[in-house]
């Protein structure tokens, strides 16, 4: 059941949609399918409880405490939790169990910046009292995508809650299962229409949350297409914008690197949650001395890679989310096998277990040139694109070399070399000597076409903040301008 003005309802149409399990293709449930006149009367709830409503008169330290017991609730609920989200989306249970605990982290780190949200006071050359605070900026439009089901969720809610905003999430279509089971807990603790949970095709409910002129943001994680068209609709009414997009991010691995460490880094780095990370590490770029070697060696270690159903024990890597992404991904290897030499994967893996799964092989490809499409478009799969280089200078200018910038790894036992490389990189996101470990305290985002704005620690917030200016003056003098 969706959540809108505090009720569990269902969709005005009556329509739902069937929800399976990439691992086996089992249903697991049937979901309100939500449409434009959800999303508006979504809205209005939350338009009314920000406007009208006593949320915008609980205190910052109610909301952190709010936010604190979001969090409880979640680590109360985690193993429900972590076990939906590997059935709904097919990751490995470990995988889940570290973002339903992180999910829980993130609500916790602004329940706890709740009460540090802070202005200041300025000399000004006049007897005035003059001052700067920090508002919430409203209703708030929130479009997640189905990698990170969970976990997105909490890094949209909890700043905006935090700041004092009210919001109607969007997840996506193709998972809704842990946002709507988020969606009672945020029922009970909230104010009605505080929080609102729509499920429902971007074609009605995410177009409705990006056009409407009673939403005064917009946030989206997704793809740069998506993004492009979210950012055009949103100058309706000149809304406030953050985007979190694509990236095709570079890997660099230099001759002197800790090798072992370096194999292992770059198959994490590519194949963590079967590459459908946006910041996955999925263009290794190495250095010519060790190329040959280390090519062998994550091939060699490759069969490890234990492939099933998420639930399944040992297993490493689960199935793609939904037929058609792995209908997209596949059609990427066709055009790889064409331009650069499969060395490893490139199929579906055989046996009963796979059949009726989404499944692809850990697939690796060599001696790629940088203009070659593997190495330029984003293929959000368990597919890496190794490409070669010699010098410092070279792997720089290939790493840039990308309309994307939202991530980067770098691979050296000379620190010196590790941070002027970094330095270097036009990525938000970097890593020296390890790949894709997040934090809730450090902010989220990219450069160029990787989006706008970041998310995360209390550069995300920001975003969720309006900054005013008062006045006050001390005079008591008439100005005598007349």
């Amino acid at each position: 059941m969706m959540l809108i003005d505090g009720k569990l309802v269902k969709a005005k149409s009556g329509k739902t949609r069937e929800i399976f399990d990439p691992g086996n293709g089992k249903l697991l449930a049937k979901v309100p399918e939500g449409g434009r006149e959800d999303a508006k009367a979504a809205i209005l709830a939350a338009r009314k409880a920000f406007d009208e409503g006593p949320w915008r008169k609980t205190t910052a330290q109610d909301r952190g405490k709010l936010l604190l017991q979001v969090a409880e609730k979640v680590r109360t609920h985690a193993k429900v939790l972590a076990a939906l989200e590997v059935s709904n989306m097919g990751k490995p249970l470990a995988e889940a169990e570290y973002d339903v605990a992180d999910a829980a982290n993130c609500f916790e780190f602004y329940g706890g910046l709740a009460t540090k949200i802070h202005g200041e006071t300025m000399s000004v050359p006049a007897n005035s009292l003059s001052f700067v605070v920090r508002e919430p900026v409203g209703v708030c439009g929130q479009i997640i995508p189905w990698n990170y089901p969970l976990l997105m969720a909490a890094w949209k809610l909890a700043p905006a809650l935090a700041a004092g905003c009210t919001v109607v999430l969007k997840p996506s279509e193709l998972t809704p299962l842990t946002a709507l089971e988020l969606a009672p807990i945020l029922k009970d603790l909230f104010p009605p229409g505080v929080v609102n949970i729509v499920t429902g095709p971007g074609a009605g409910c995410g177009e409705e949350l990006a056009e409407s002129p009673l939403v005064d943001k917009v946030a989206f994680t997704g793809g740069t297409v998506t993004g492009r068209k979210i950012a055009v609709a949103a100058t309706g009414n000149l809304k406030k914008v953050t985007l979190e997009l694509g990236g095709k991010n570079p890997n660099i691995v230099f001759a002197d690197a800790d090798f072992e460490s370096a194999v292992d880094g770059a198959l994490f780095a590519a194949f963590a949650n079967q590459g459908e990370v946006c910041s996955a590490g999925s263009r290794l770029l190495v250095e010519k001395k060790i190329h040959k070697k280390l090519v062998e060696a994550m091939v060699a270690k490759v069969p490890r890679i234990k492939l099933g159903h998420g639930l399944d024990a040992g297993v490493k890597m689960g199935p793609l989310v939904s037929a058609a992404h792995r209908e997209k991904v596949e059609s990427y290897i066709a055009i790889g096998k064409k331009e650069a030499r499969l060395v490893c994967g490139g199929g579906r893996p055989k046996g009963k277990d796979f059949d009726k799964g989404h499944f692809v092989e850990p697939t690796i490809f060599d001696q790629a040139t940088p203009s070659m499409r593997i190495a330029r478009e984003e293929i959000f799969g368990p597919v890496l694109t190794v490409i070669p280089f010699e010098t410092e200078a070279e792997a720089v200018r290939i790493a840039n070399d990308s309309e994307y910038g939202l991530a980067a790894g770098v691979w050296t036992l000379n620190v010196n070399r590790g941070i002027r490389v970094l330095r270097e990189l036009r990525a938000g996101i970097t890593w020296l000597n390890t790949y894709h470990p997040t934090f809730n305290e450090m902010p989220w985002g990219g450069y160029k076409q990787s989006g706008n704005g970041r998310e995360l620690g209390l550069y995300g917030i920001e975003a969720y903040l309006e900054t005013k200016q008062i006045n006050v003056n001390l005079d008591e003098a008439p100005l005598g301008w007349y």
